[in-house]
């Protein structure tokens, strides 16, 4: 059975998923909460309690149309956190209003966004806000009580539990201009996810930020539309990565990415027997000046594994320029005139 995934104003099919061996494995830990904010069961109604005047709900509007999101208050500057799909209809110059847990409205502007990774960073001038208190979604671990927070369907101030369903799942989904965004070690949760909360909390049972929930899944109808609500399948950016992207927008107002130099293209296993050719990723192309090709790669050749994971998709290489930074070093084994090699990249700074 197909499913399709949904956000906050964007909806389509889940097109690619890299799991990771850790997304099918892992325990809750433990009867009493932890420092981490990791418990047996979430006391719900005081995490609602804390959080909720953190989380806030997003209206934008645009010449491309409007919709309504979920965002975070991040700092004491007025640094609000969300999903860039939320606020895409106002990117190009059109209007953002906040409105506060208490009613209050505010109107926002555009700090700065990457359609890649779905992450996006506005601003408000507001004084006594009430930054979300932030956690680590290193930390998290399945199975582990969560409760997430925000505006489905525009009814703000909404808050679901449920649980860590998995970790590292590589999610590719719609993004702009026909192109798609990719939930990069997303947290897989059976907490409710619905149209509008997207750009909203997941926190732990501290009240600790561990996650934006930006995707969540529903069972198409017979005639191919989105089904219903959630069925339990959502999908939250993880916070480590997520403030990460958010502290270099408000430094830079943009997003820098590693550099490894390659286009690649997969060799699927009916391909590479045809072929005699292994299976993996062909280099298609290389920057003759690049980190790869100082490494010693080259056109043809076709990289079989990346740090010991088999080599499967292009997602990986665009996760890889996402999450690792200028220095950072990685092993690639790759087949070239069917004799095997190994290769040490070291990322540099994106052109």
């Amino acid at each position: 059975m197909a499913c399709a995934v949904v956000g906050g104003v964007i909806g389509g099919v889940i097109a690619n998923a890299i799991n990771s061996p850790s997304s099918s494995s892992g325990s809750a830990s433990g009867t009493t909460q932890s420092a981490s904010g990791q418990s047996s069961s979430c006391q719900v109604t005081s995490v609602a309690e804390k959080v909720l005047p953190s989380v806030v709900t997003i209206s934008a509007k645009g010449s491309s149309g409007s919709g309504t999101g979920s965002g975070e208050v991040i700092n004491d500057n007025g640094d609000i956190l969300t999903n860039n799909h939320v606020i895409a209809p106002a990117a190009s110059g059109g209007e953002l209003t906040v409105l506060f847990s208490n009613g209050k409205t505010a109107a926002a502007t555009l700090v700065g966004r990457d359609p890649l990774t779905d992450v996006a960073v506005i601003k408000v001038s507001e004084t006594g806000l009430a930054p979300i208190p932030i956690g680590s979604s290193g930390s998290l671990v399945v199975g582990q009580p969560v409760v997430v927070l925000g505006a489905p369907l525009g009814l703000s101030s909404t808050v679901t539990s449920g649980i860590v369903s998995a970790l590292d799942r590589t999610i590719q989904v719609p993004g702009e201009n026909s192109q798609s965004a990719l939930l990069i070690n997303a947290v897989q949760t059976d907490a409710a996810i619905n149209p509008g909360n997207s750009g909203g909390a997941m926190v732990n049972c501290g009240g600790q930020f561990v996650g934006i929930p930006s995707a969540g899944a529903t069972v198409p109808s017979p005639s191919g539309e989105s089904g219903g609500g959630s069925i339990g399948l959502g999908f939250a950016i993880p916070a480590d990565l997520a403030i990460r992207l958010a502290d270099e927008m408000i430094s830079t107002g943009k997003v820098s990415r590693a550099y490894m130099g390659i286009q690649a293209t997969p060799v699927a296993a009916n391909a590479a027997k045809v072929s005699g050719t292994a299976e993996g990723l062909l280099v298609s192309g290389i920057d003759p000046s690049g980190p790869a090709q100082a490494a010693g790669l080259a056109t043809g050749d076709v990289i079989t594994s990346i740090n010991g994971q088999p080599a499967v998709s292009t997602d990986q290489i665009v996760e890889l320029t996402i999450t690792k930074r200028p220095g950072d070093k990685i092993t690639v084994e790759y087949s070239r005139n069917g004799a095997t090699h190994s290769a040490t990249i070291t990322f540099a700074s994106q052109p």
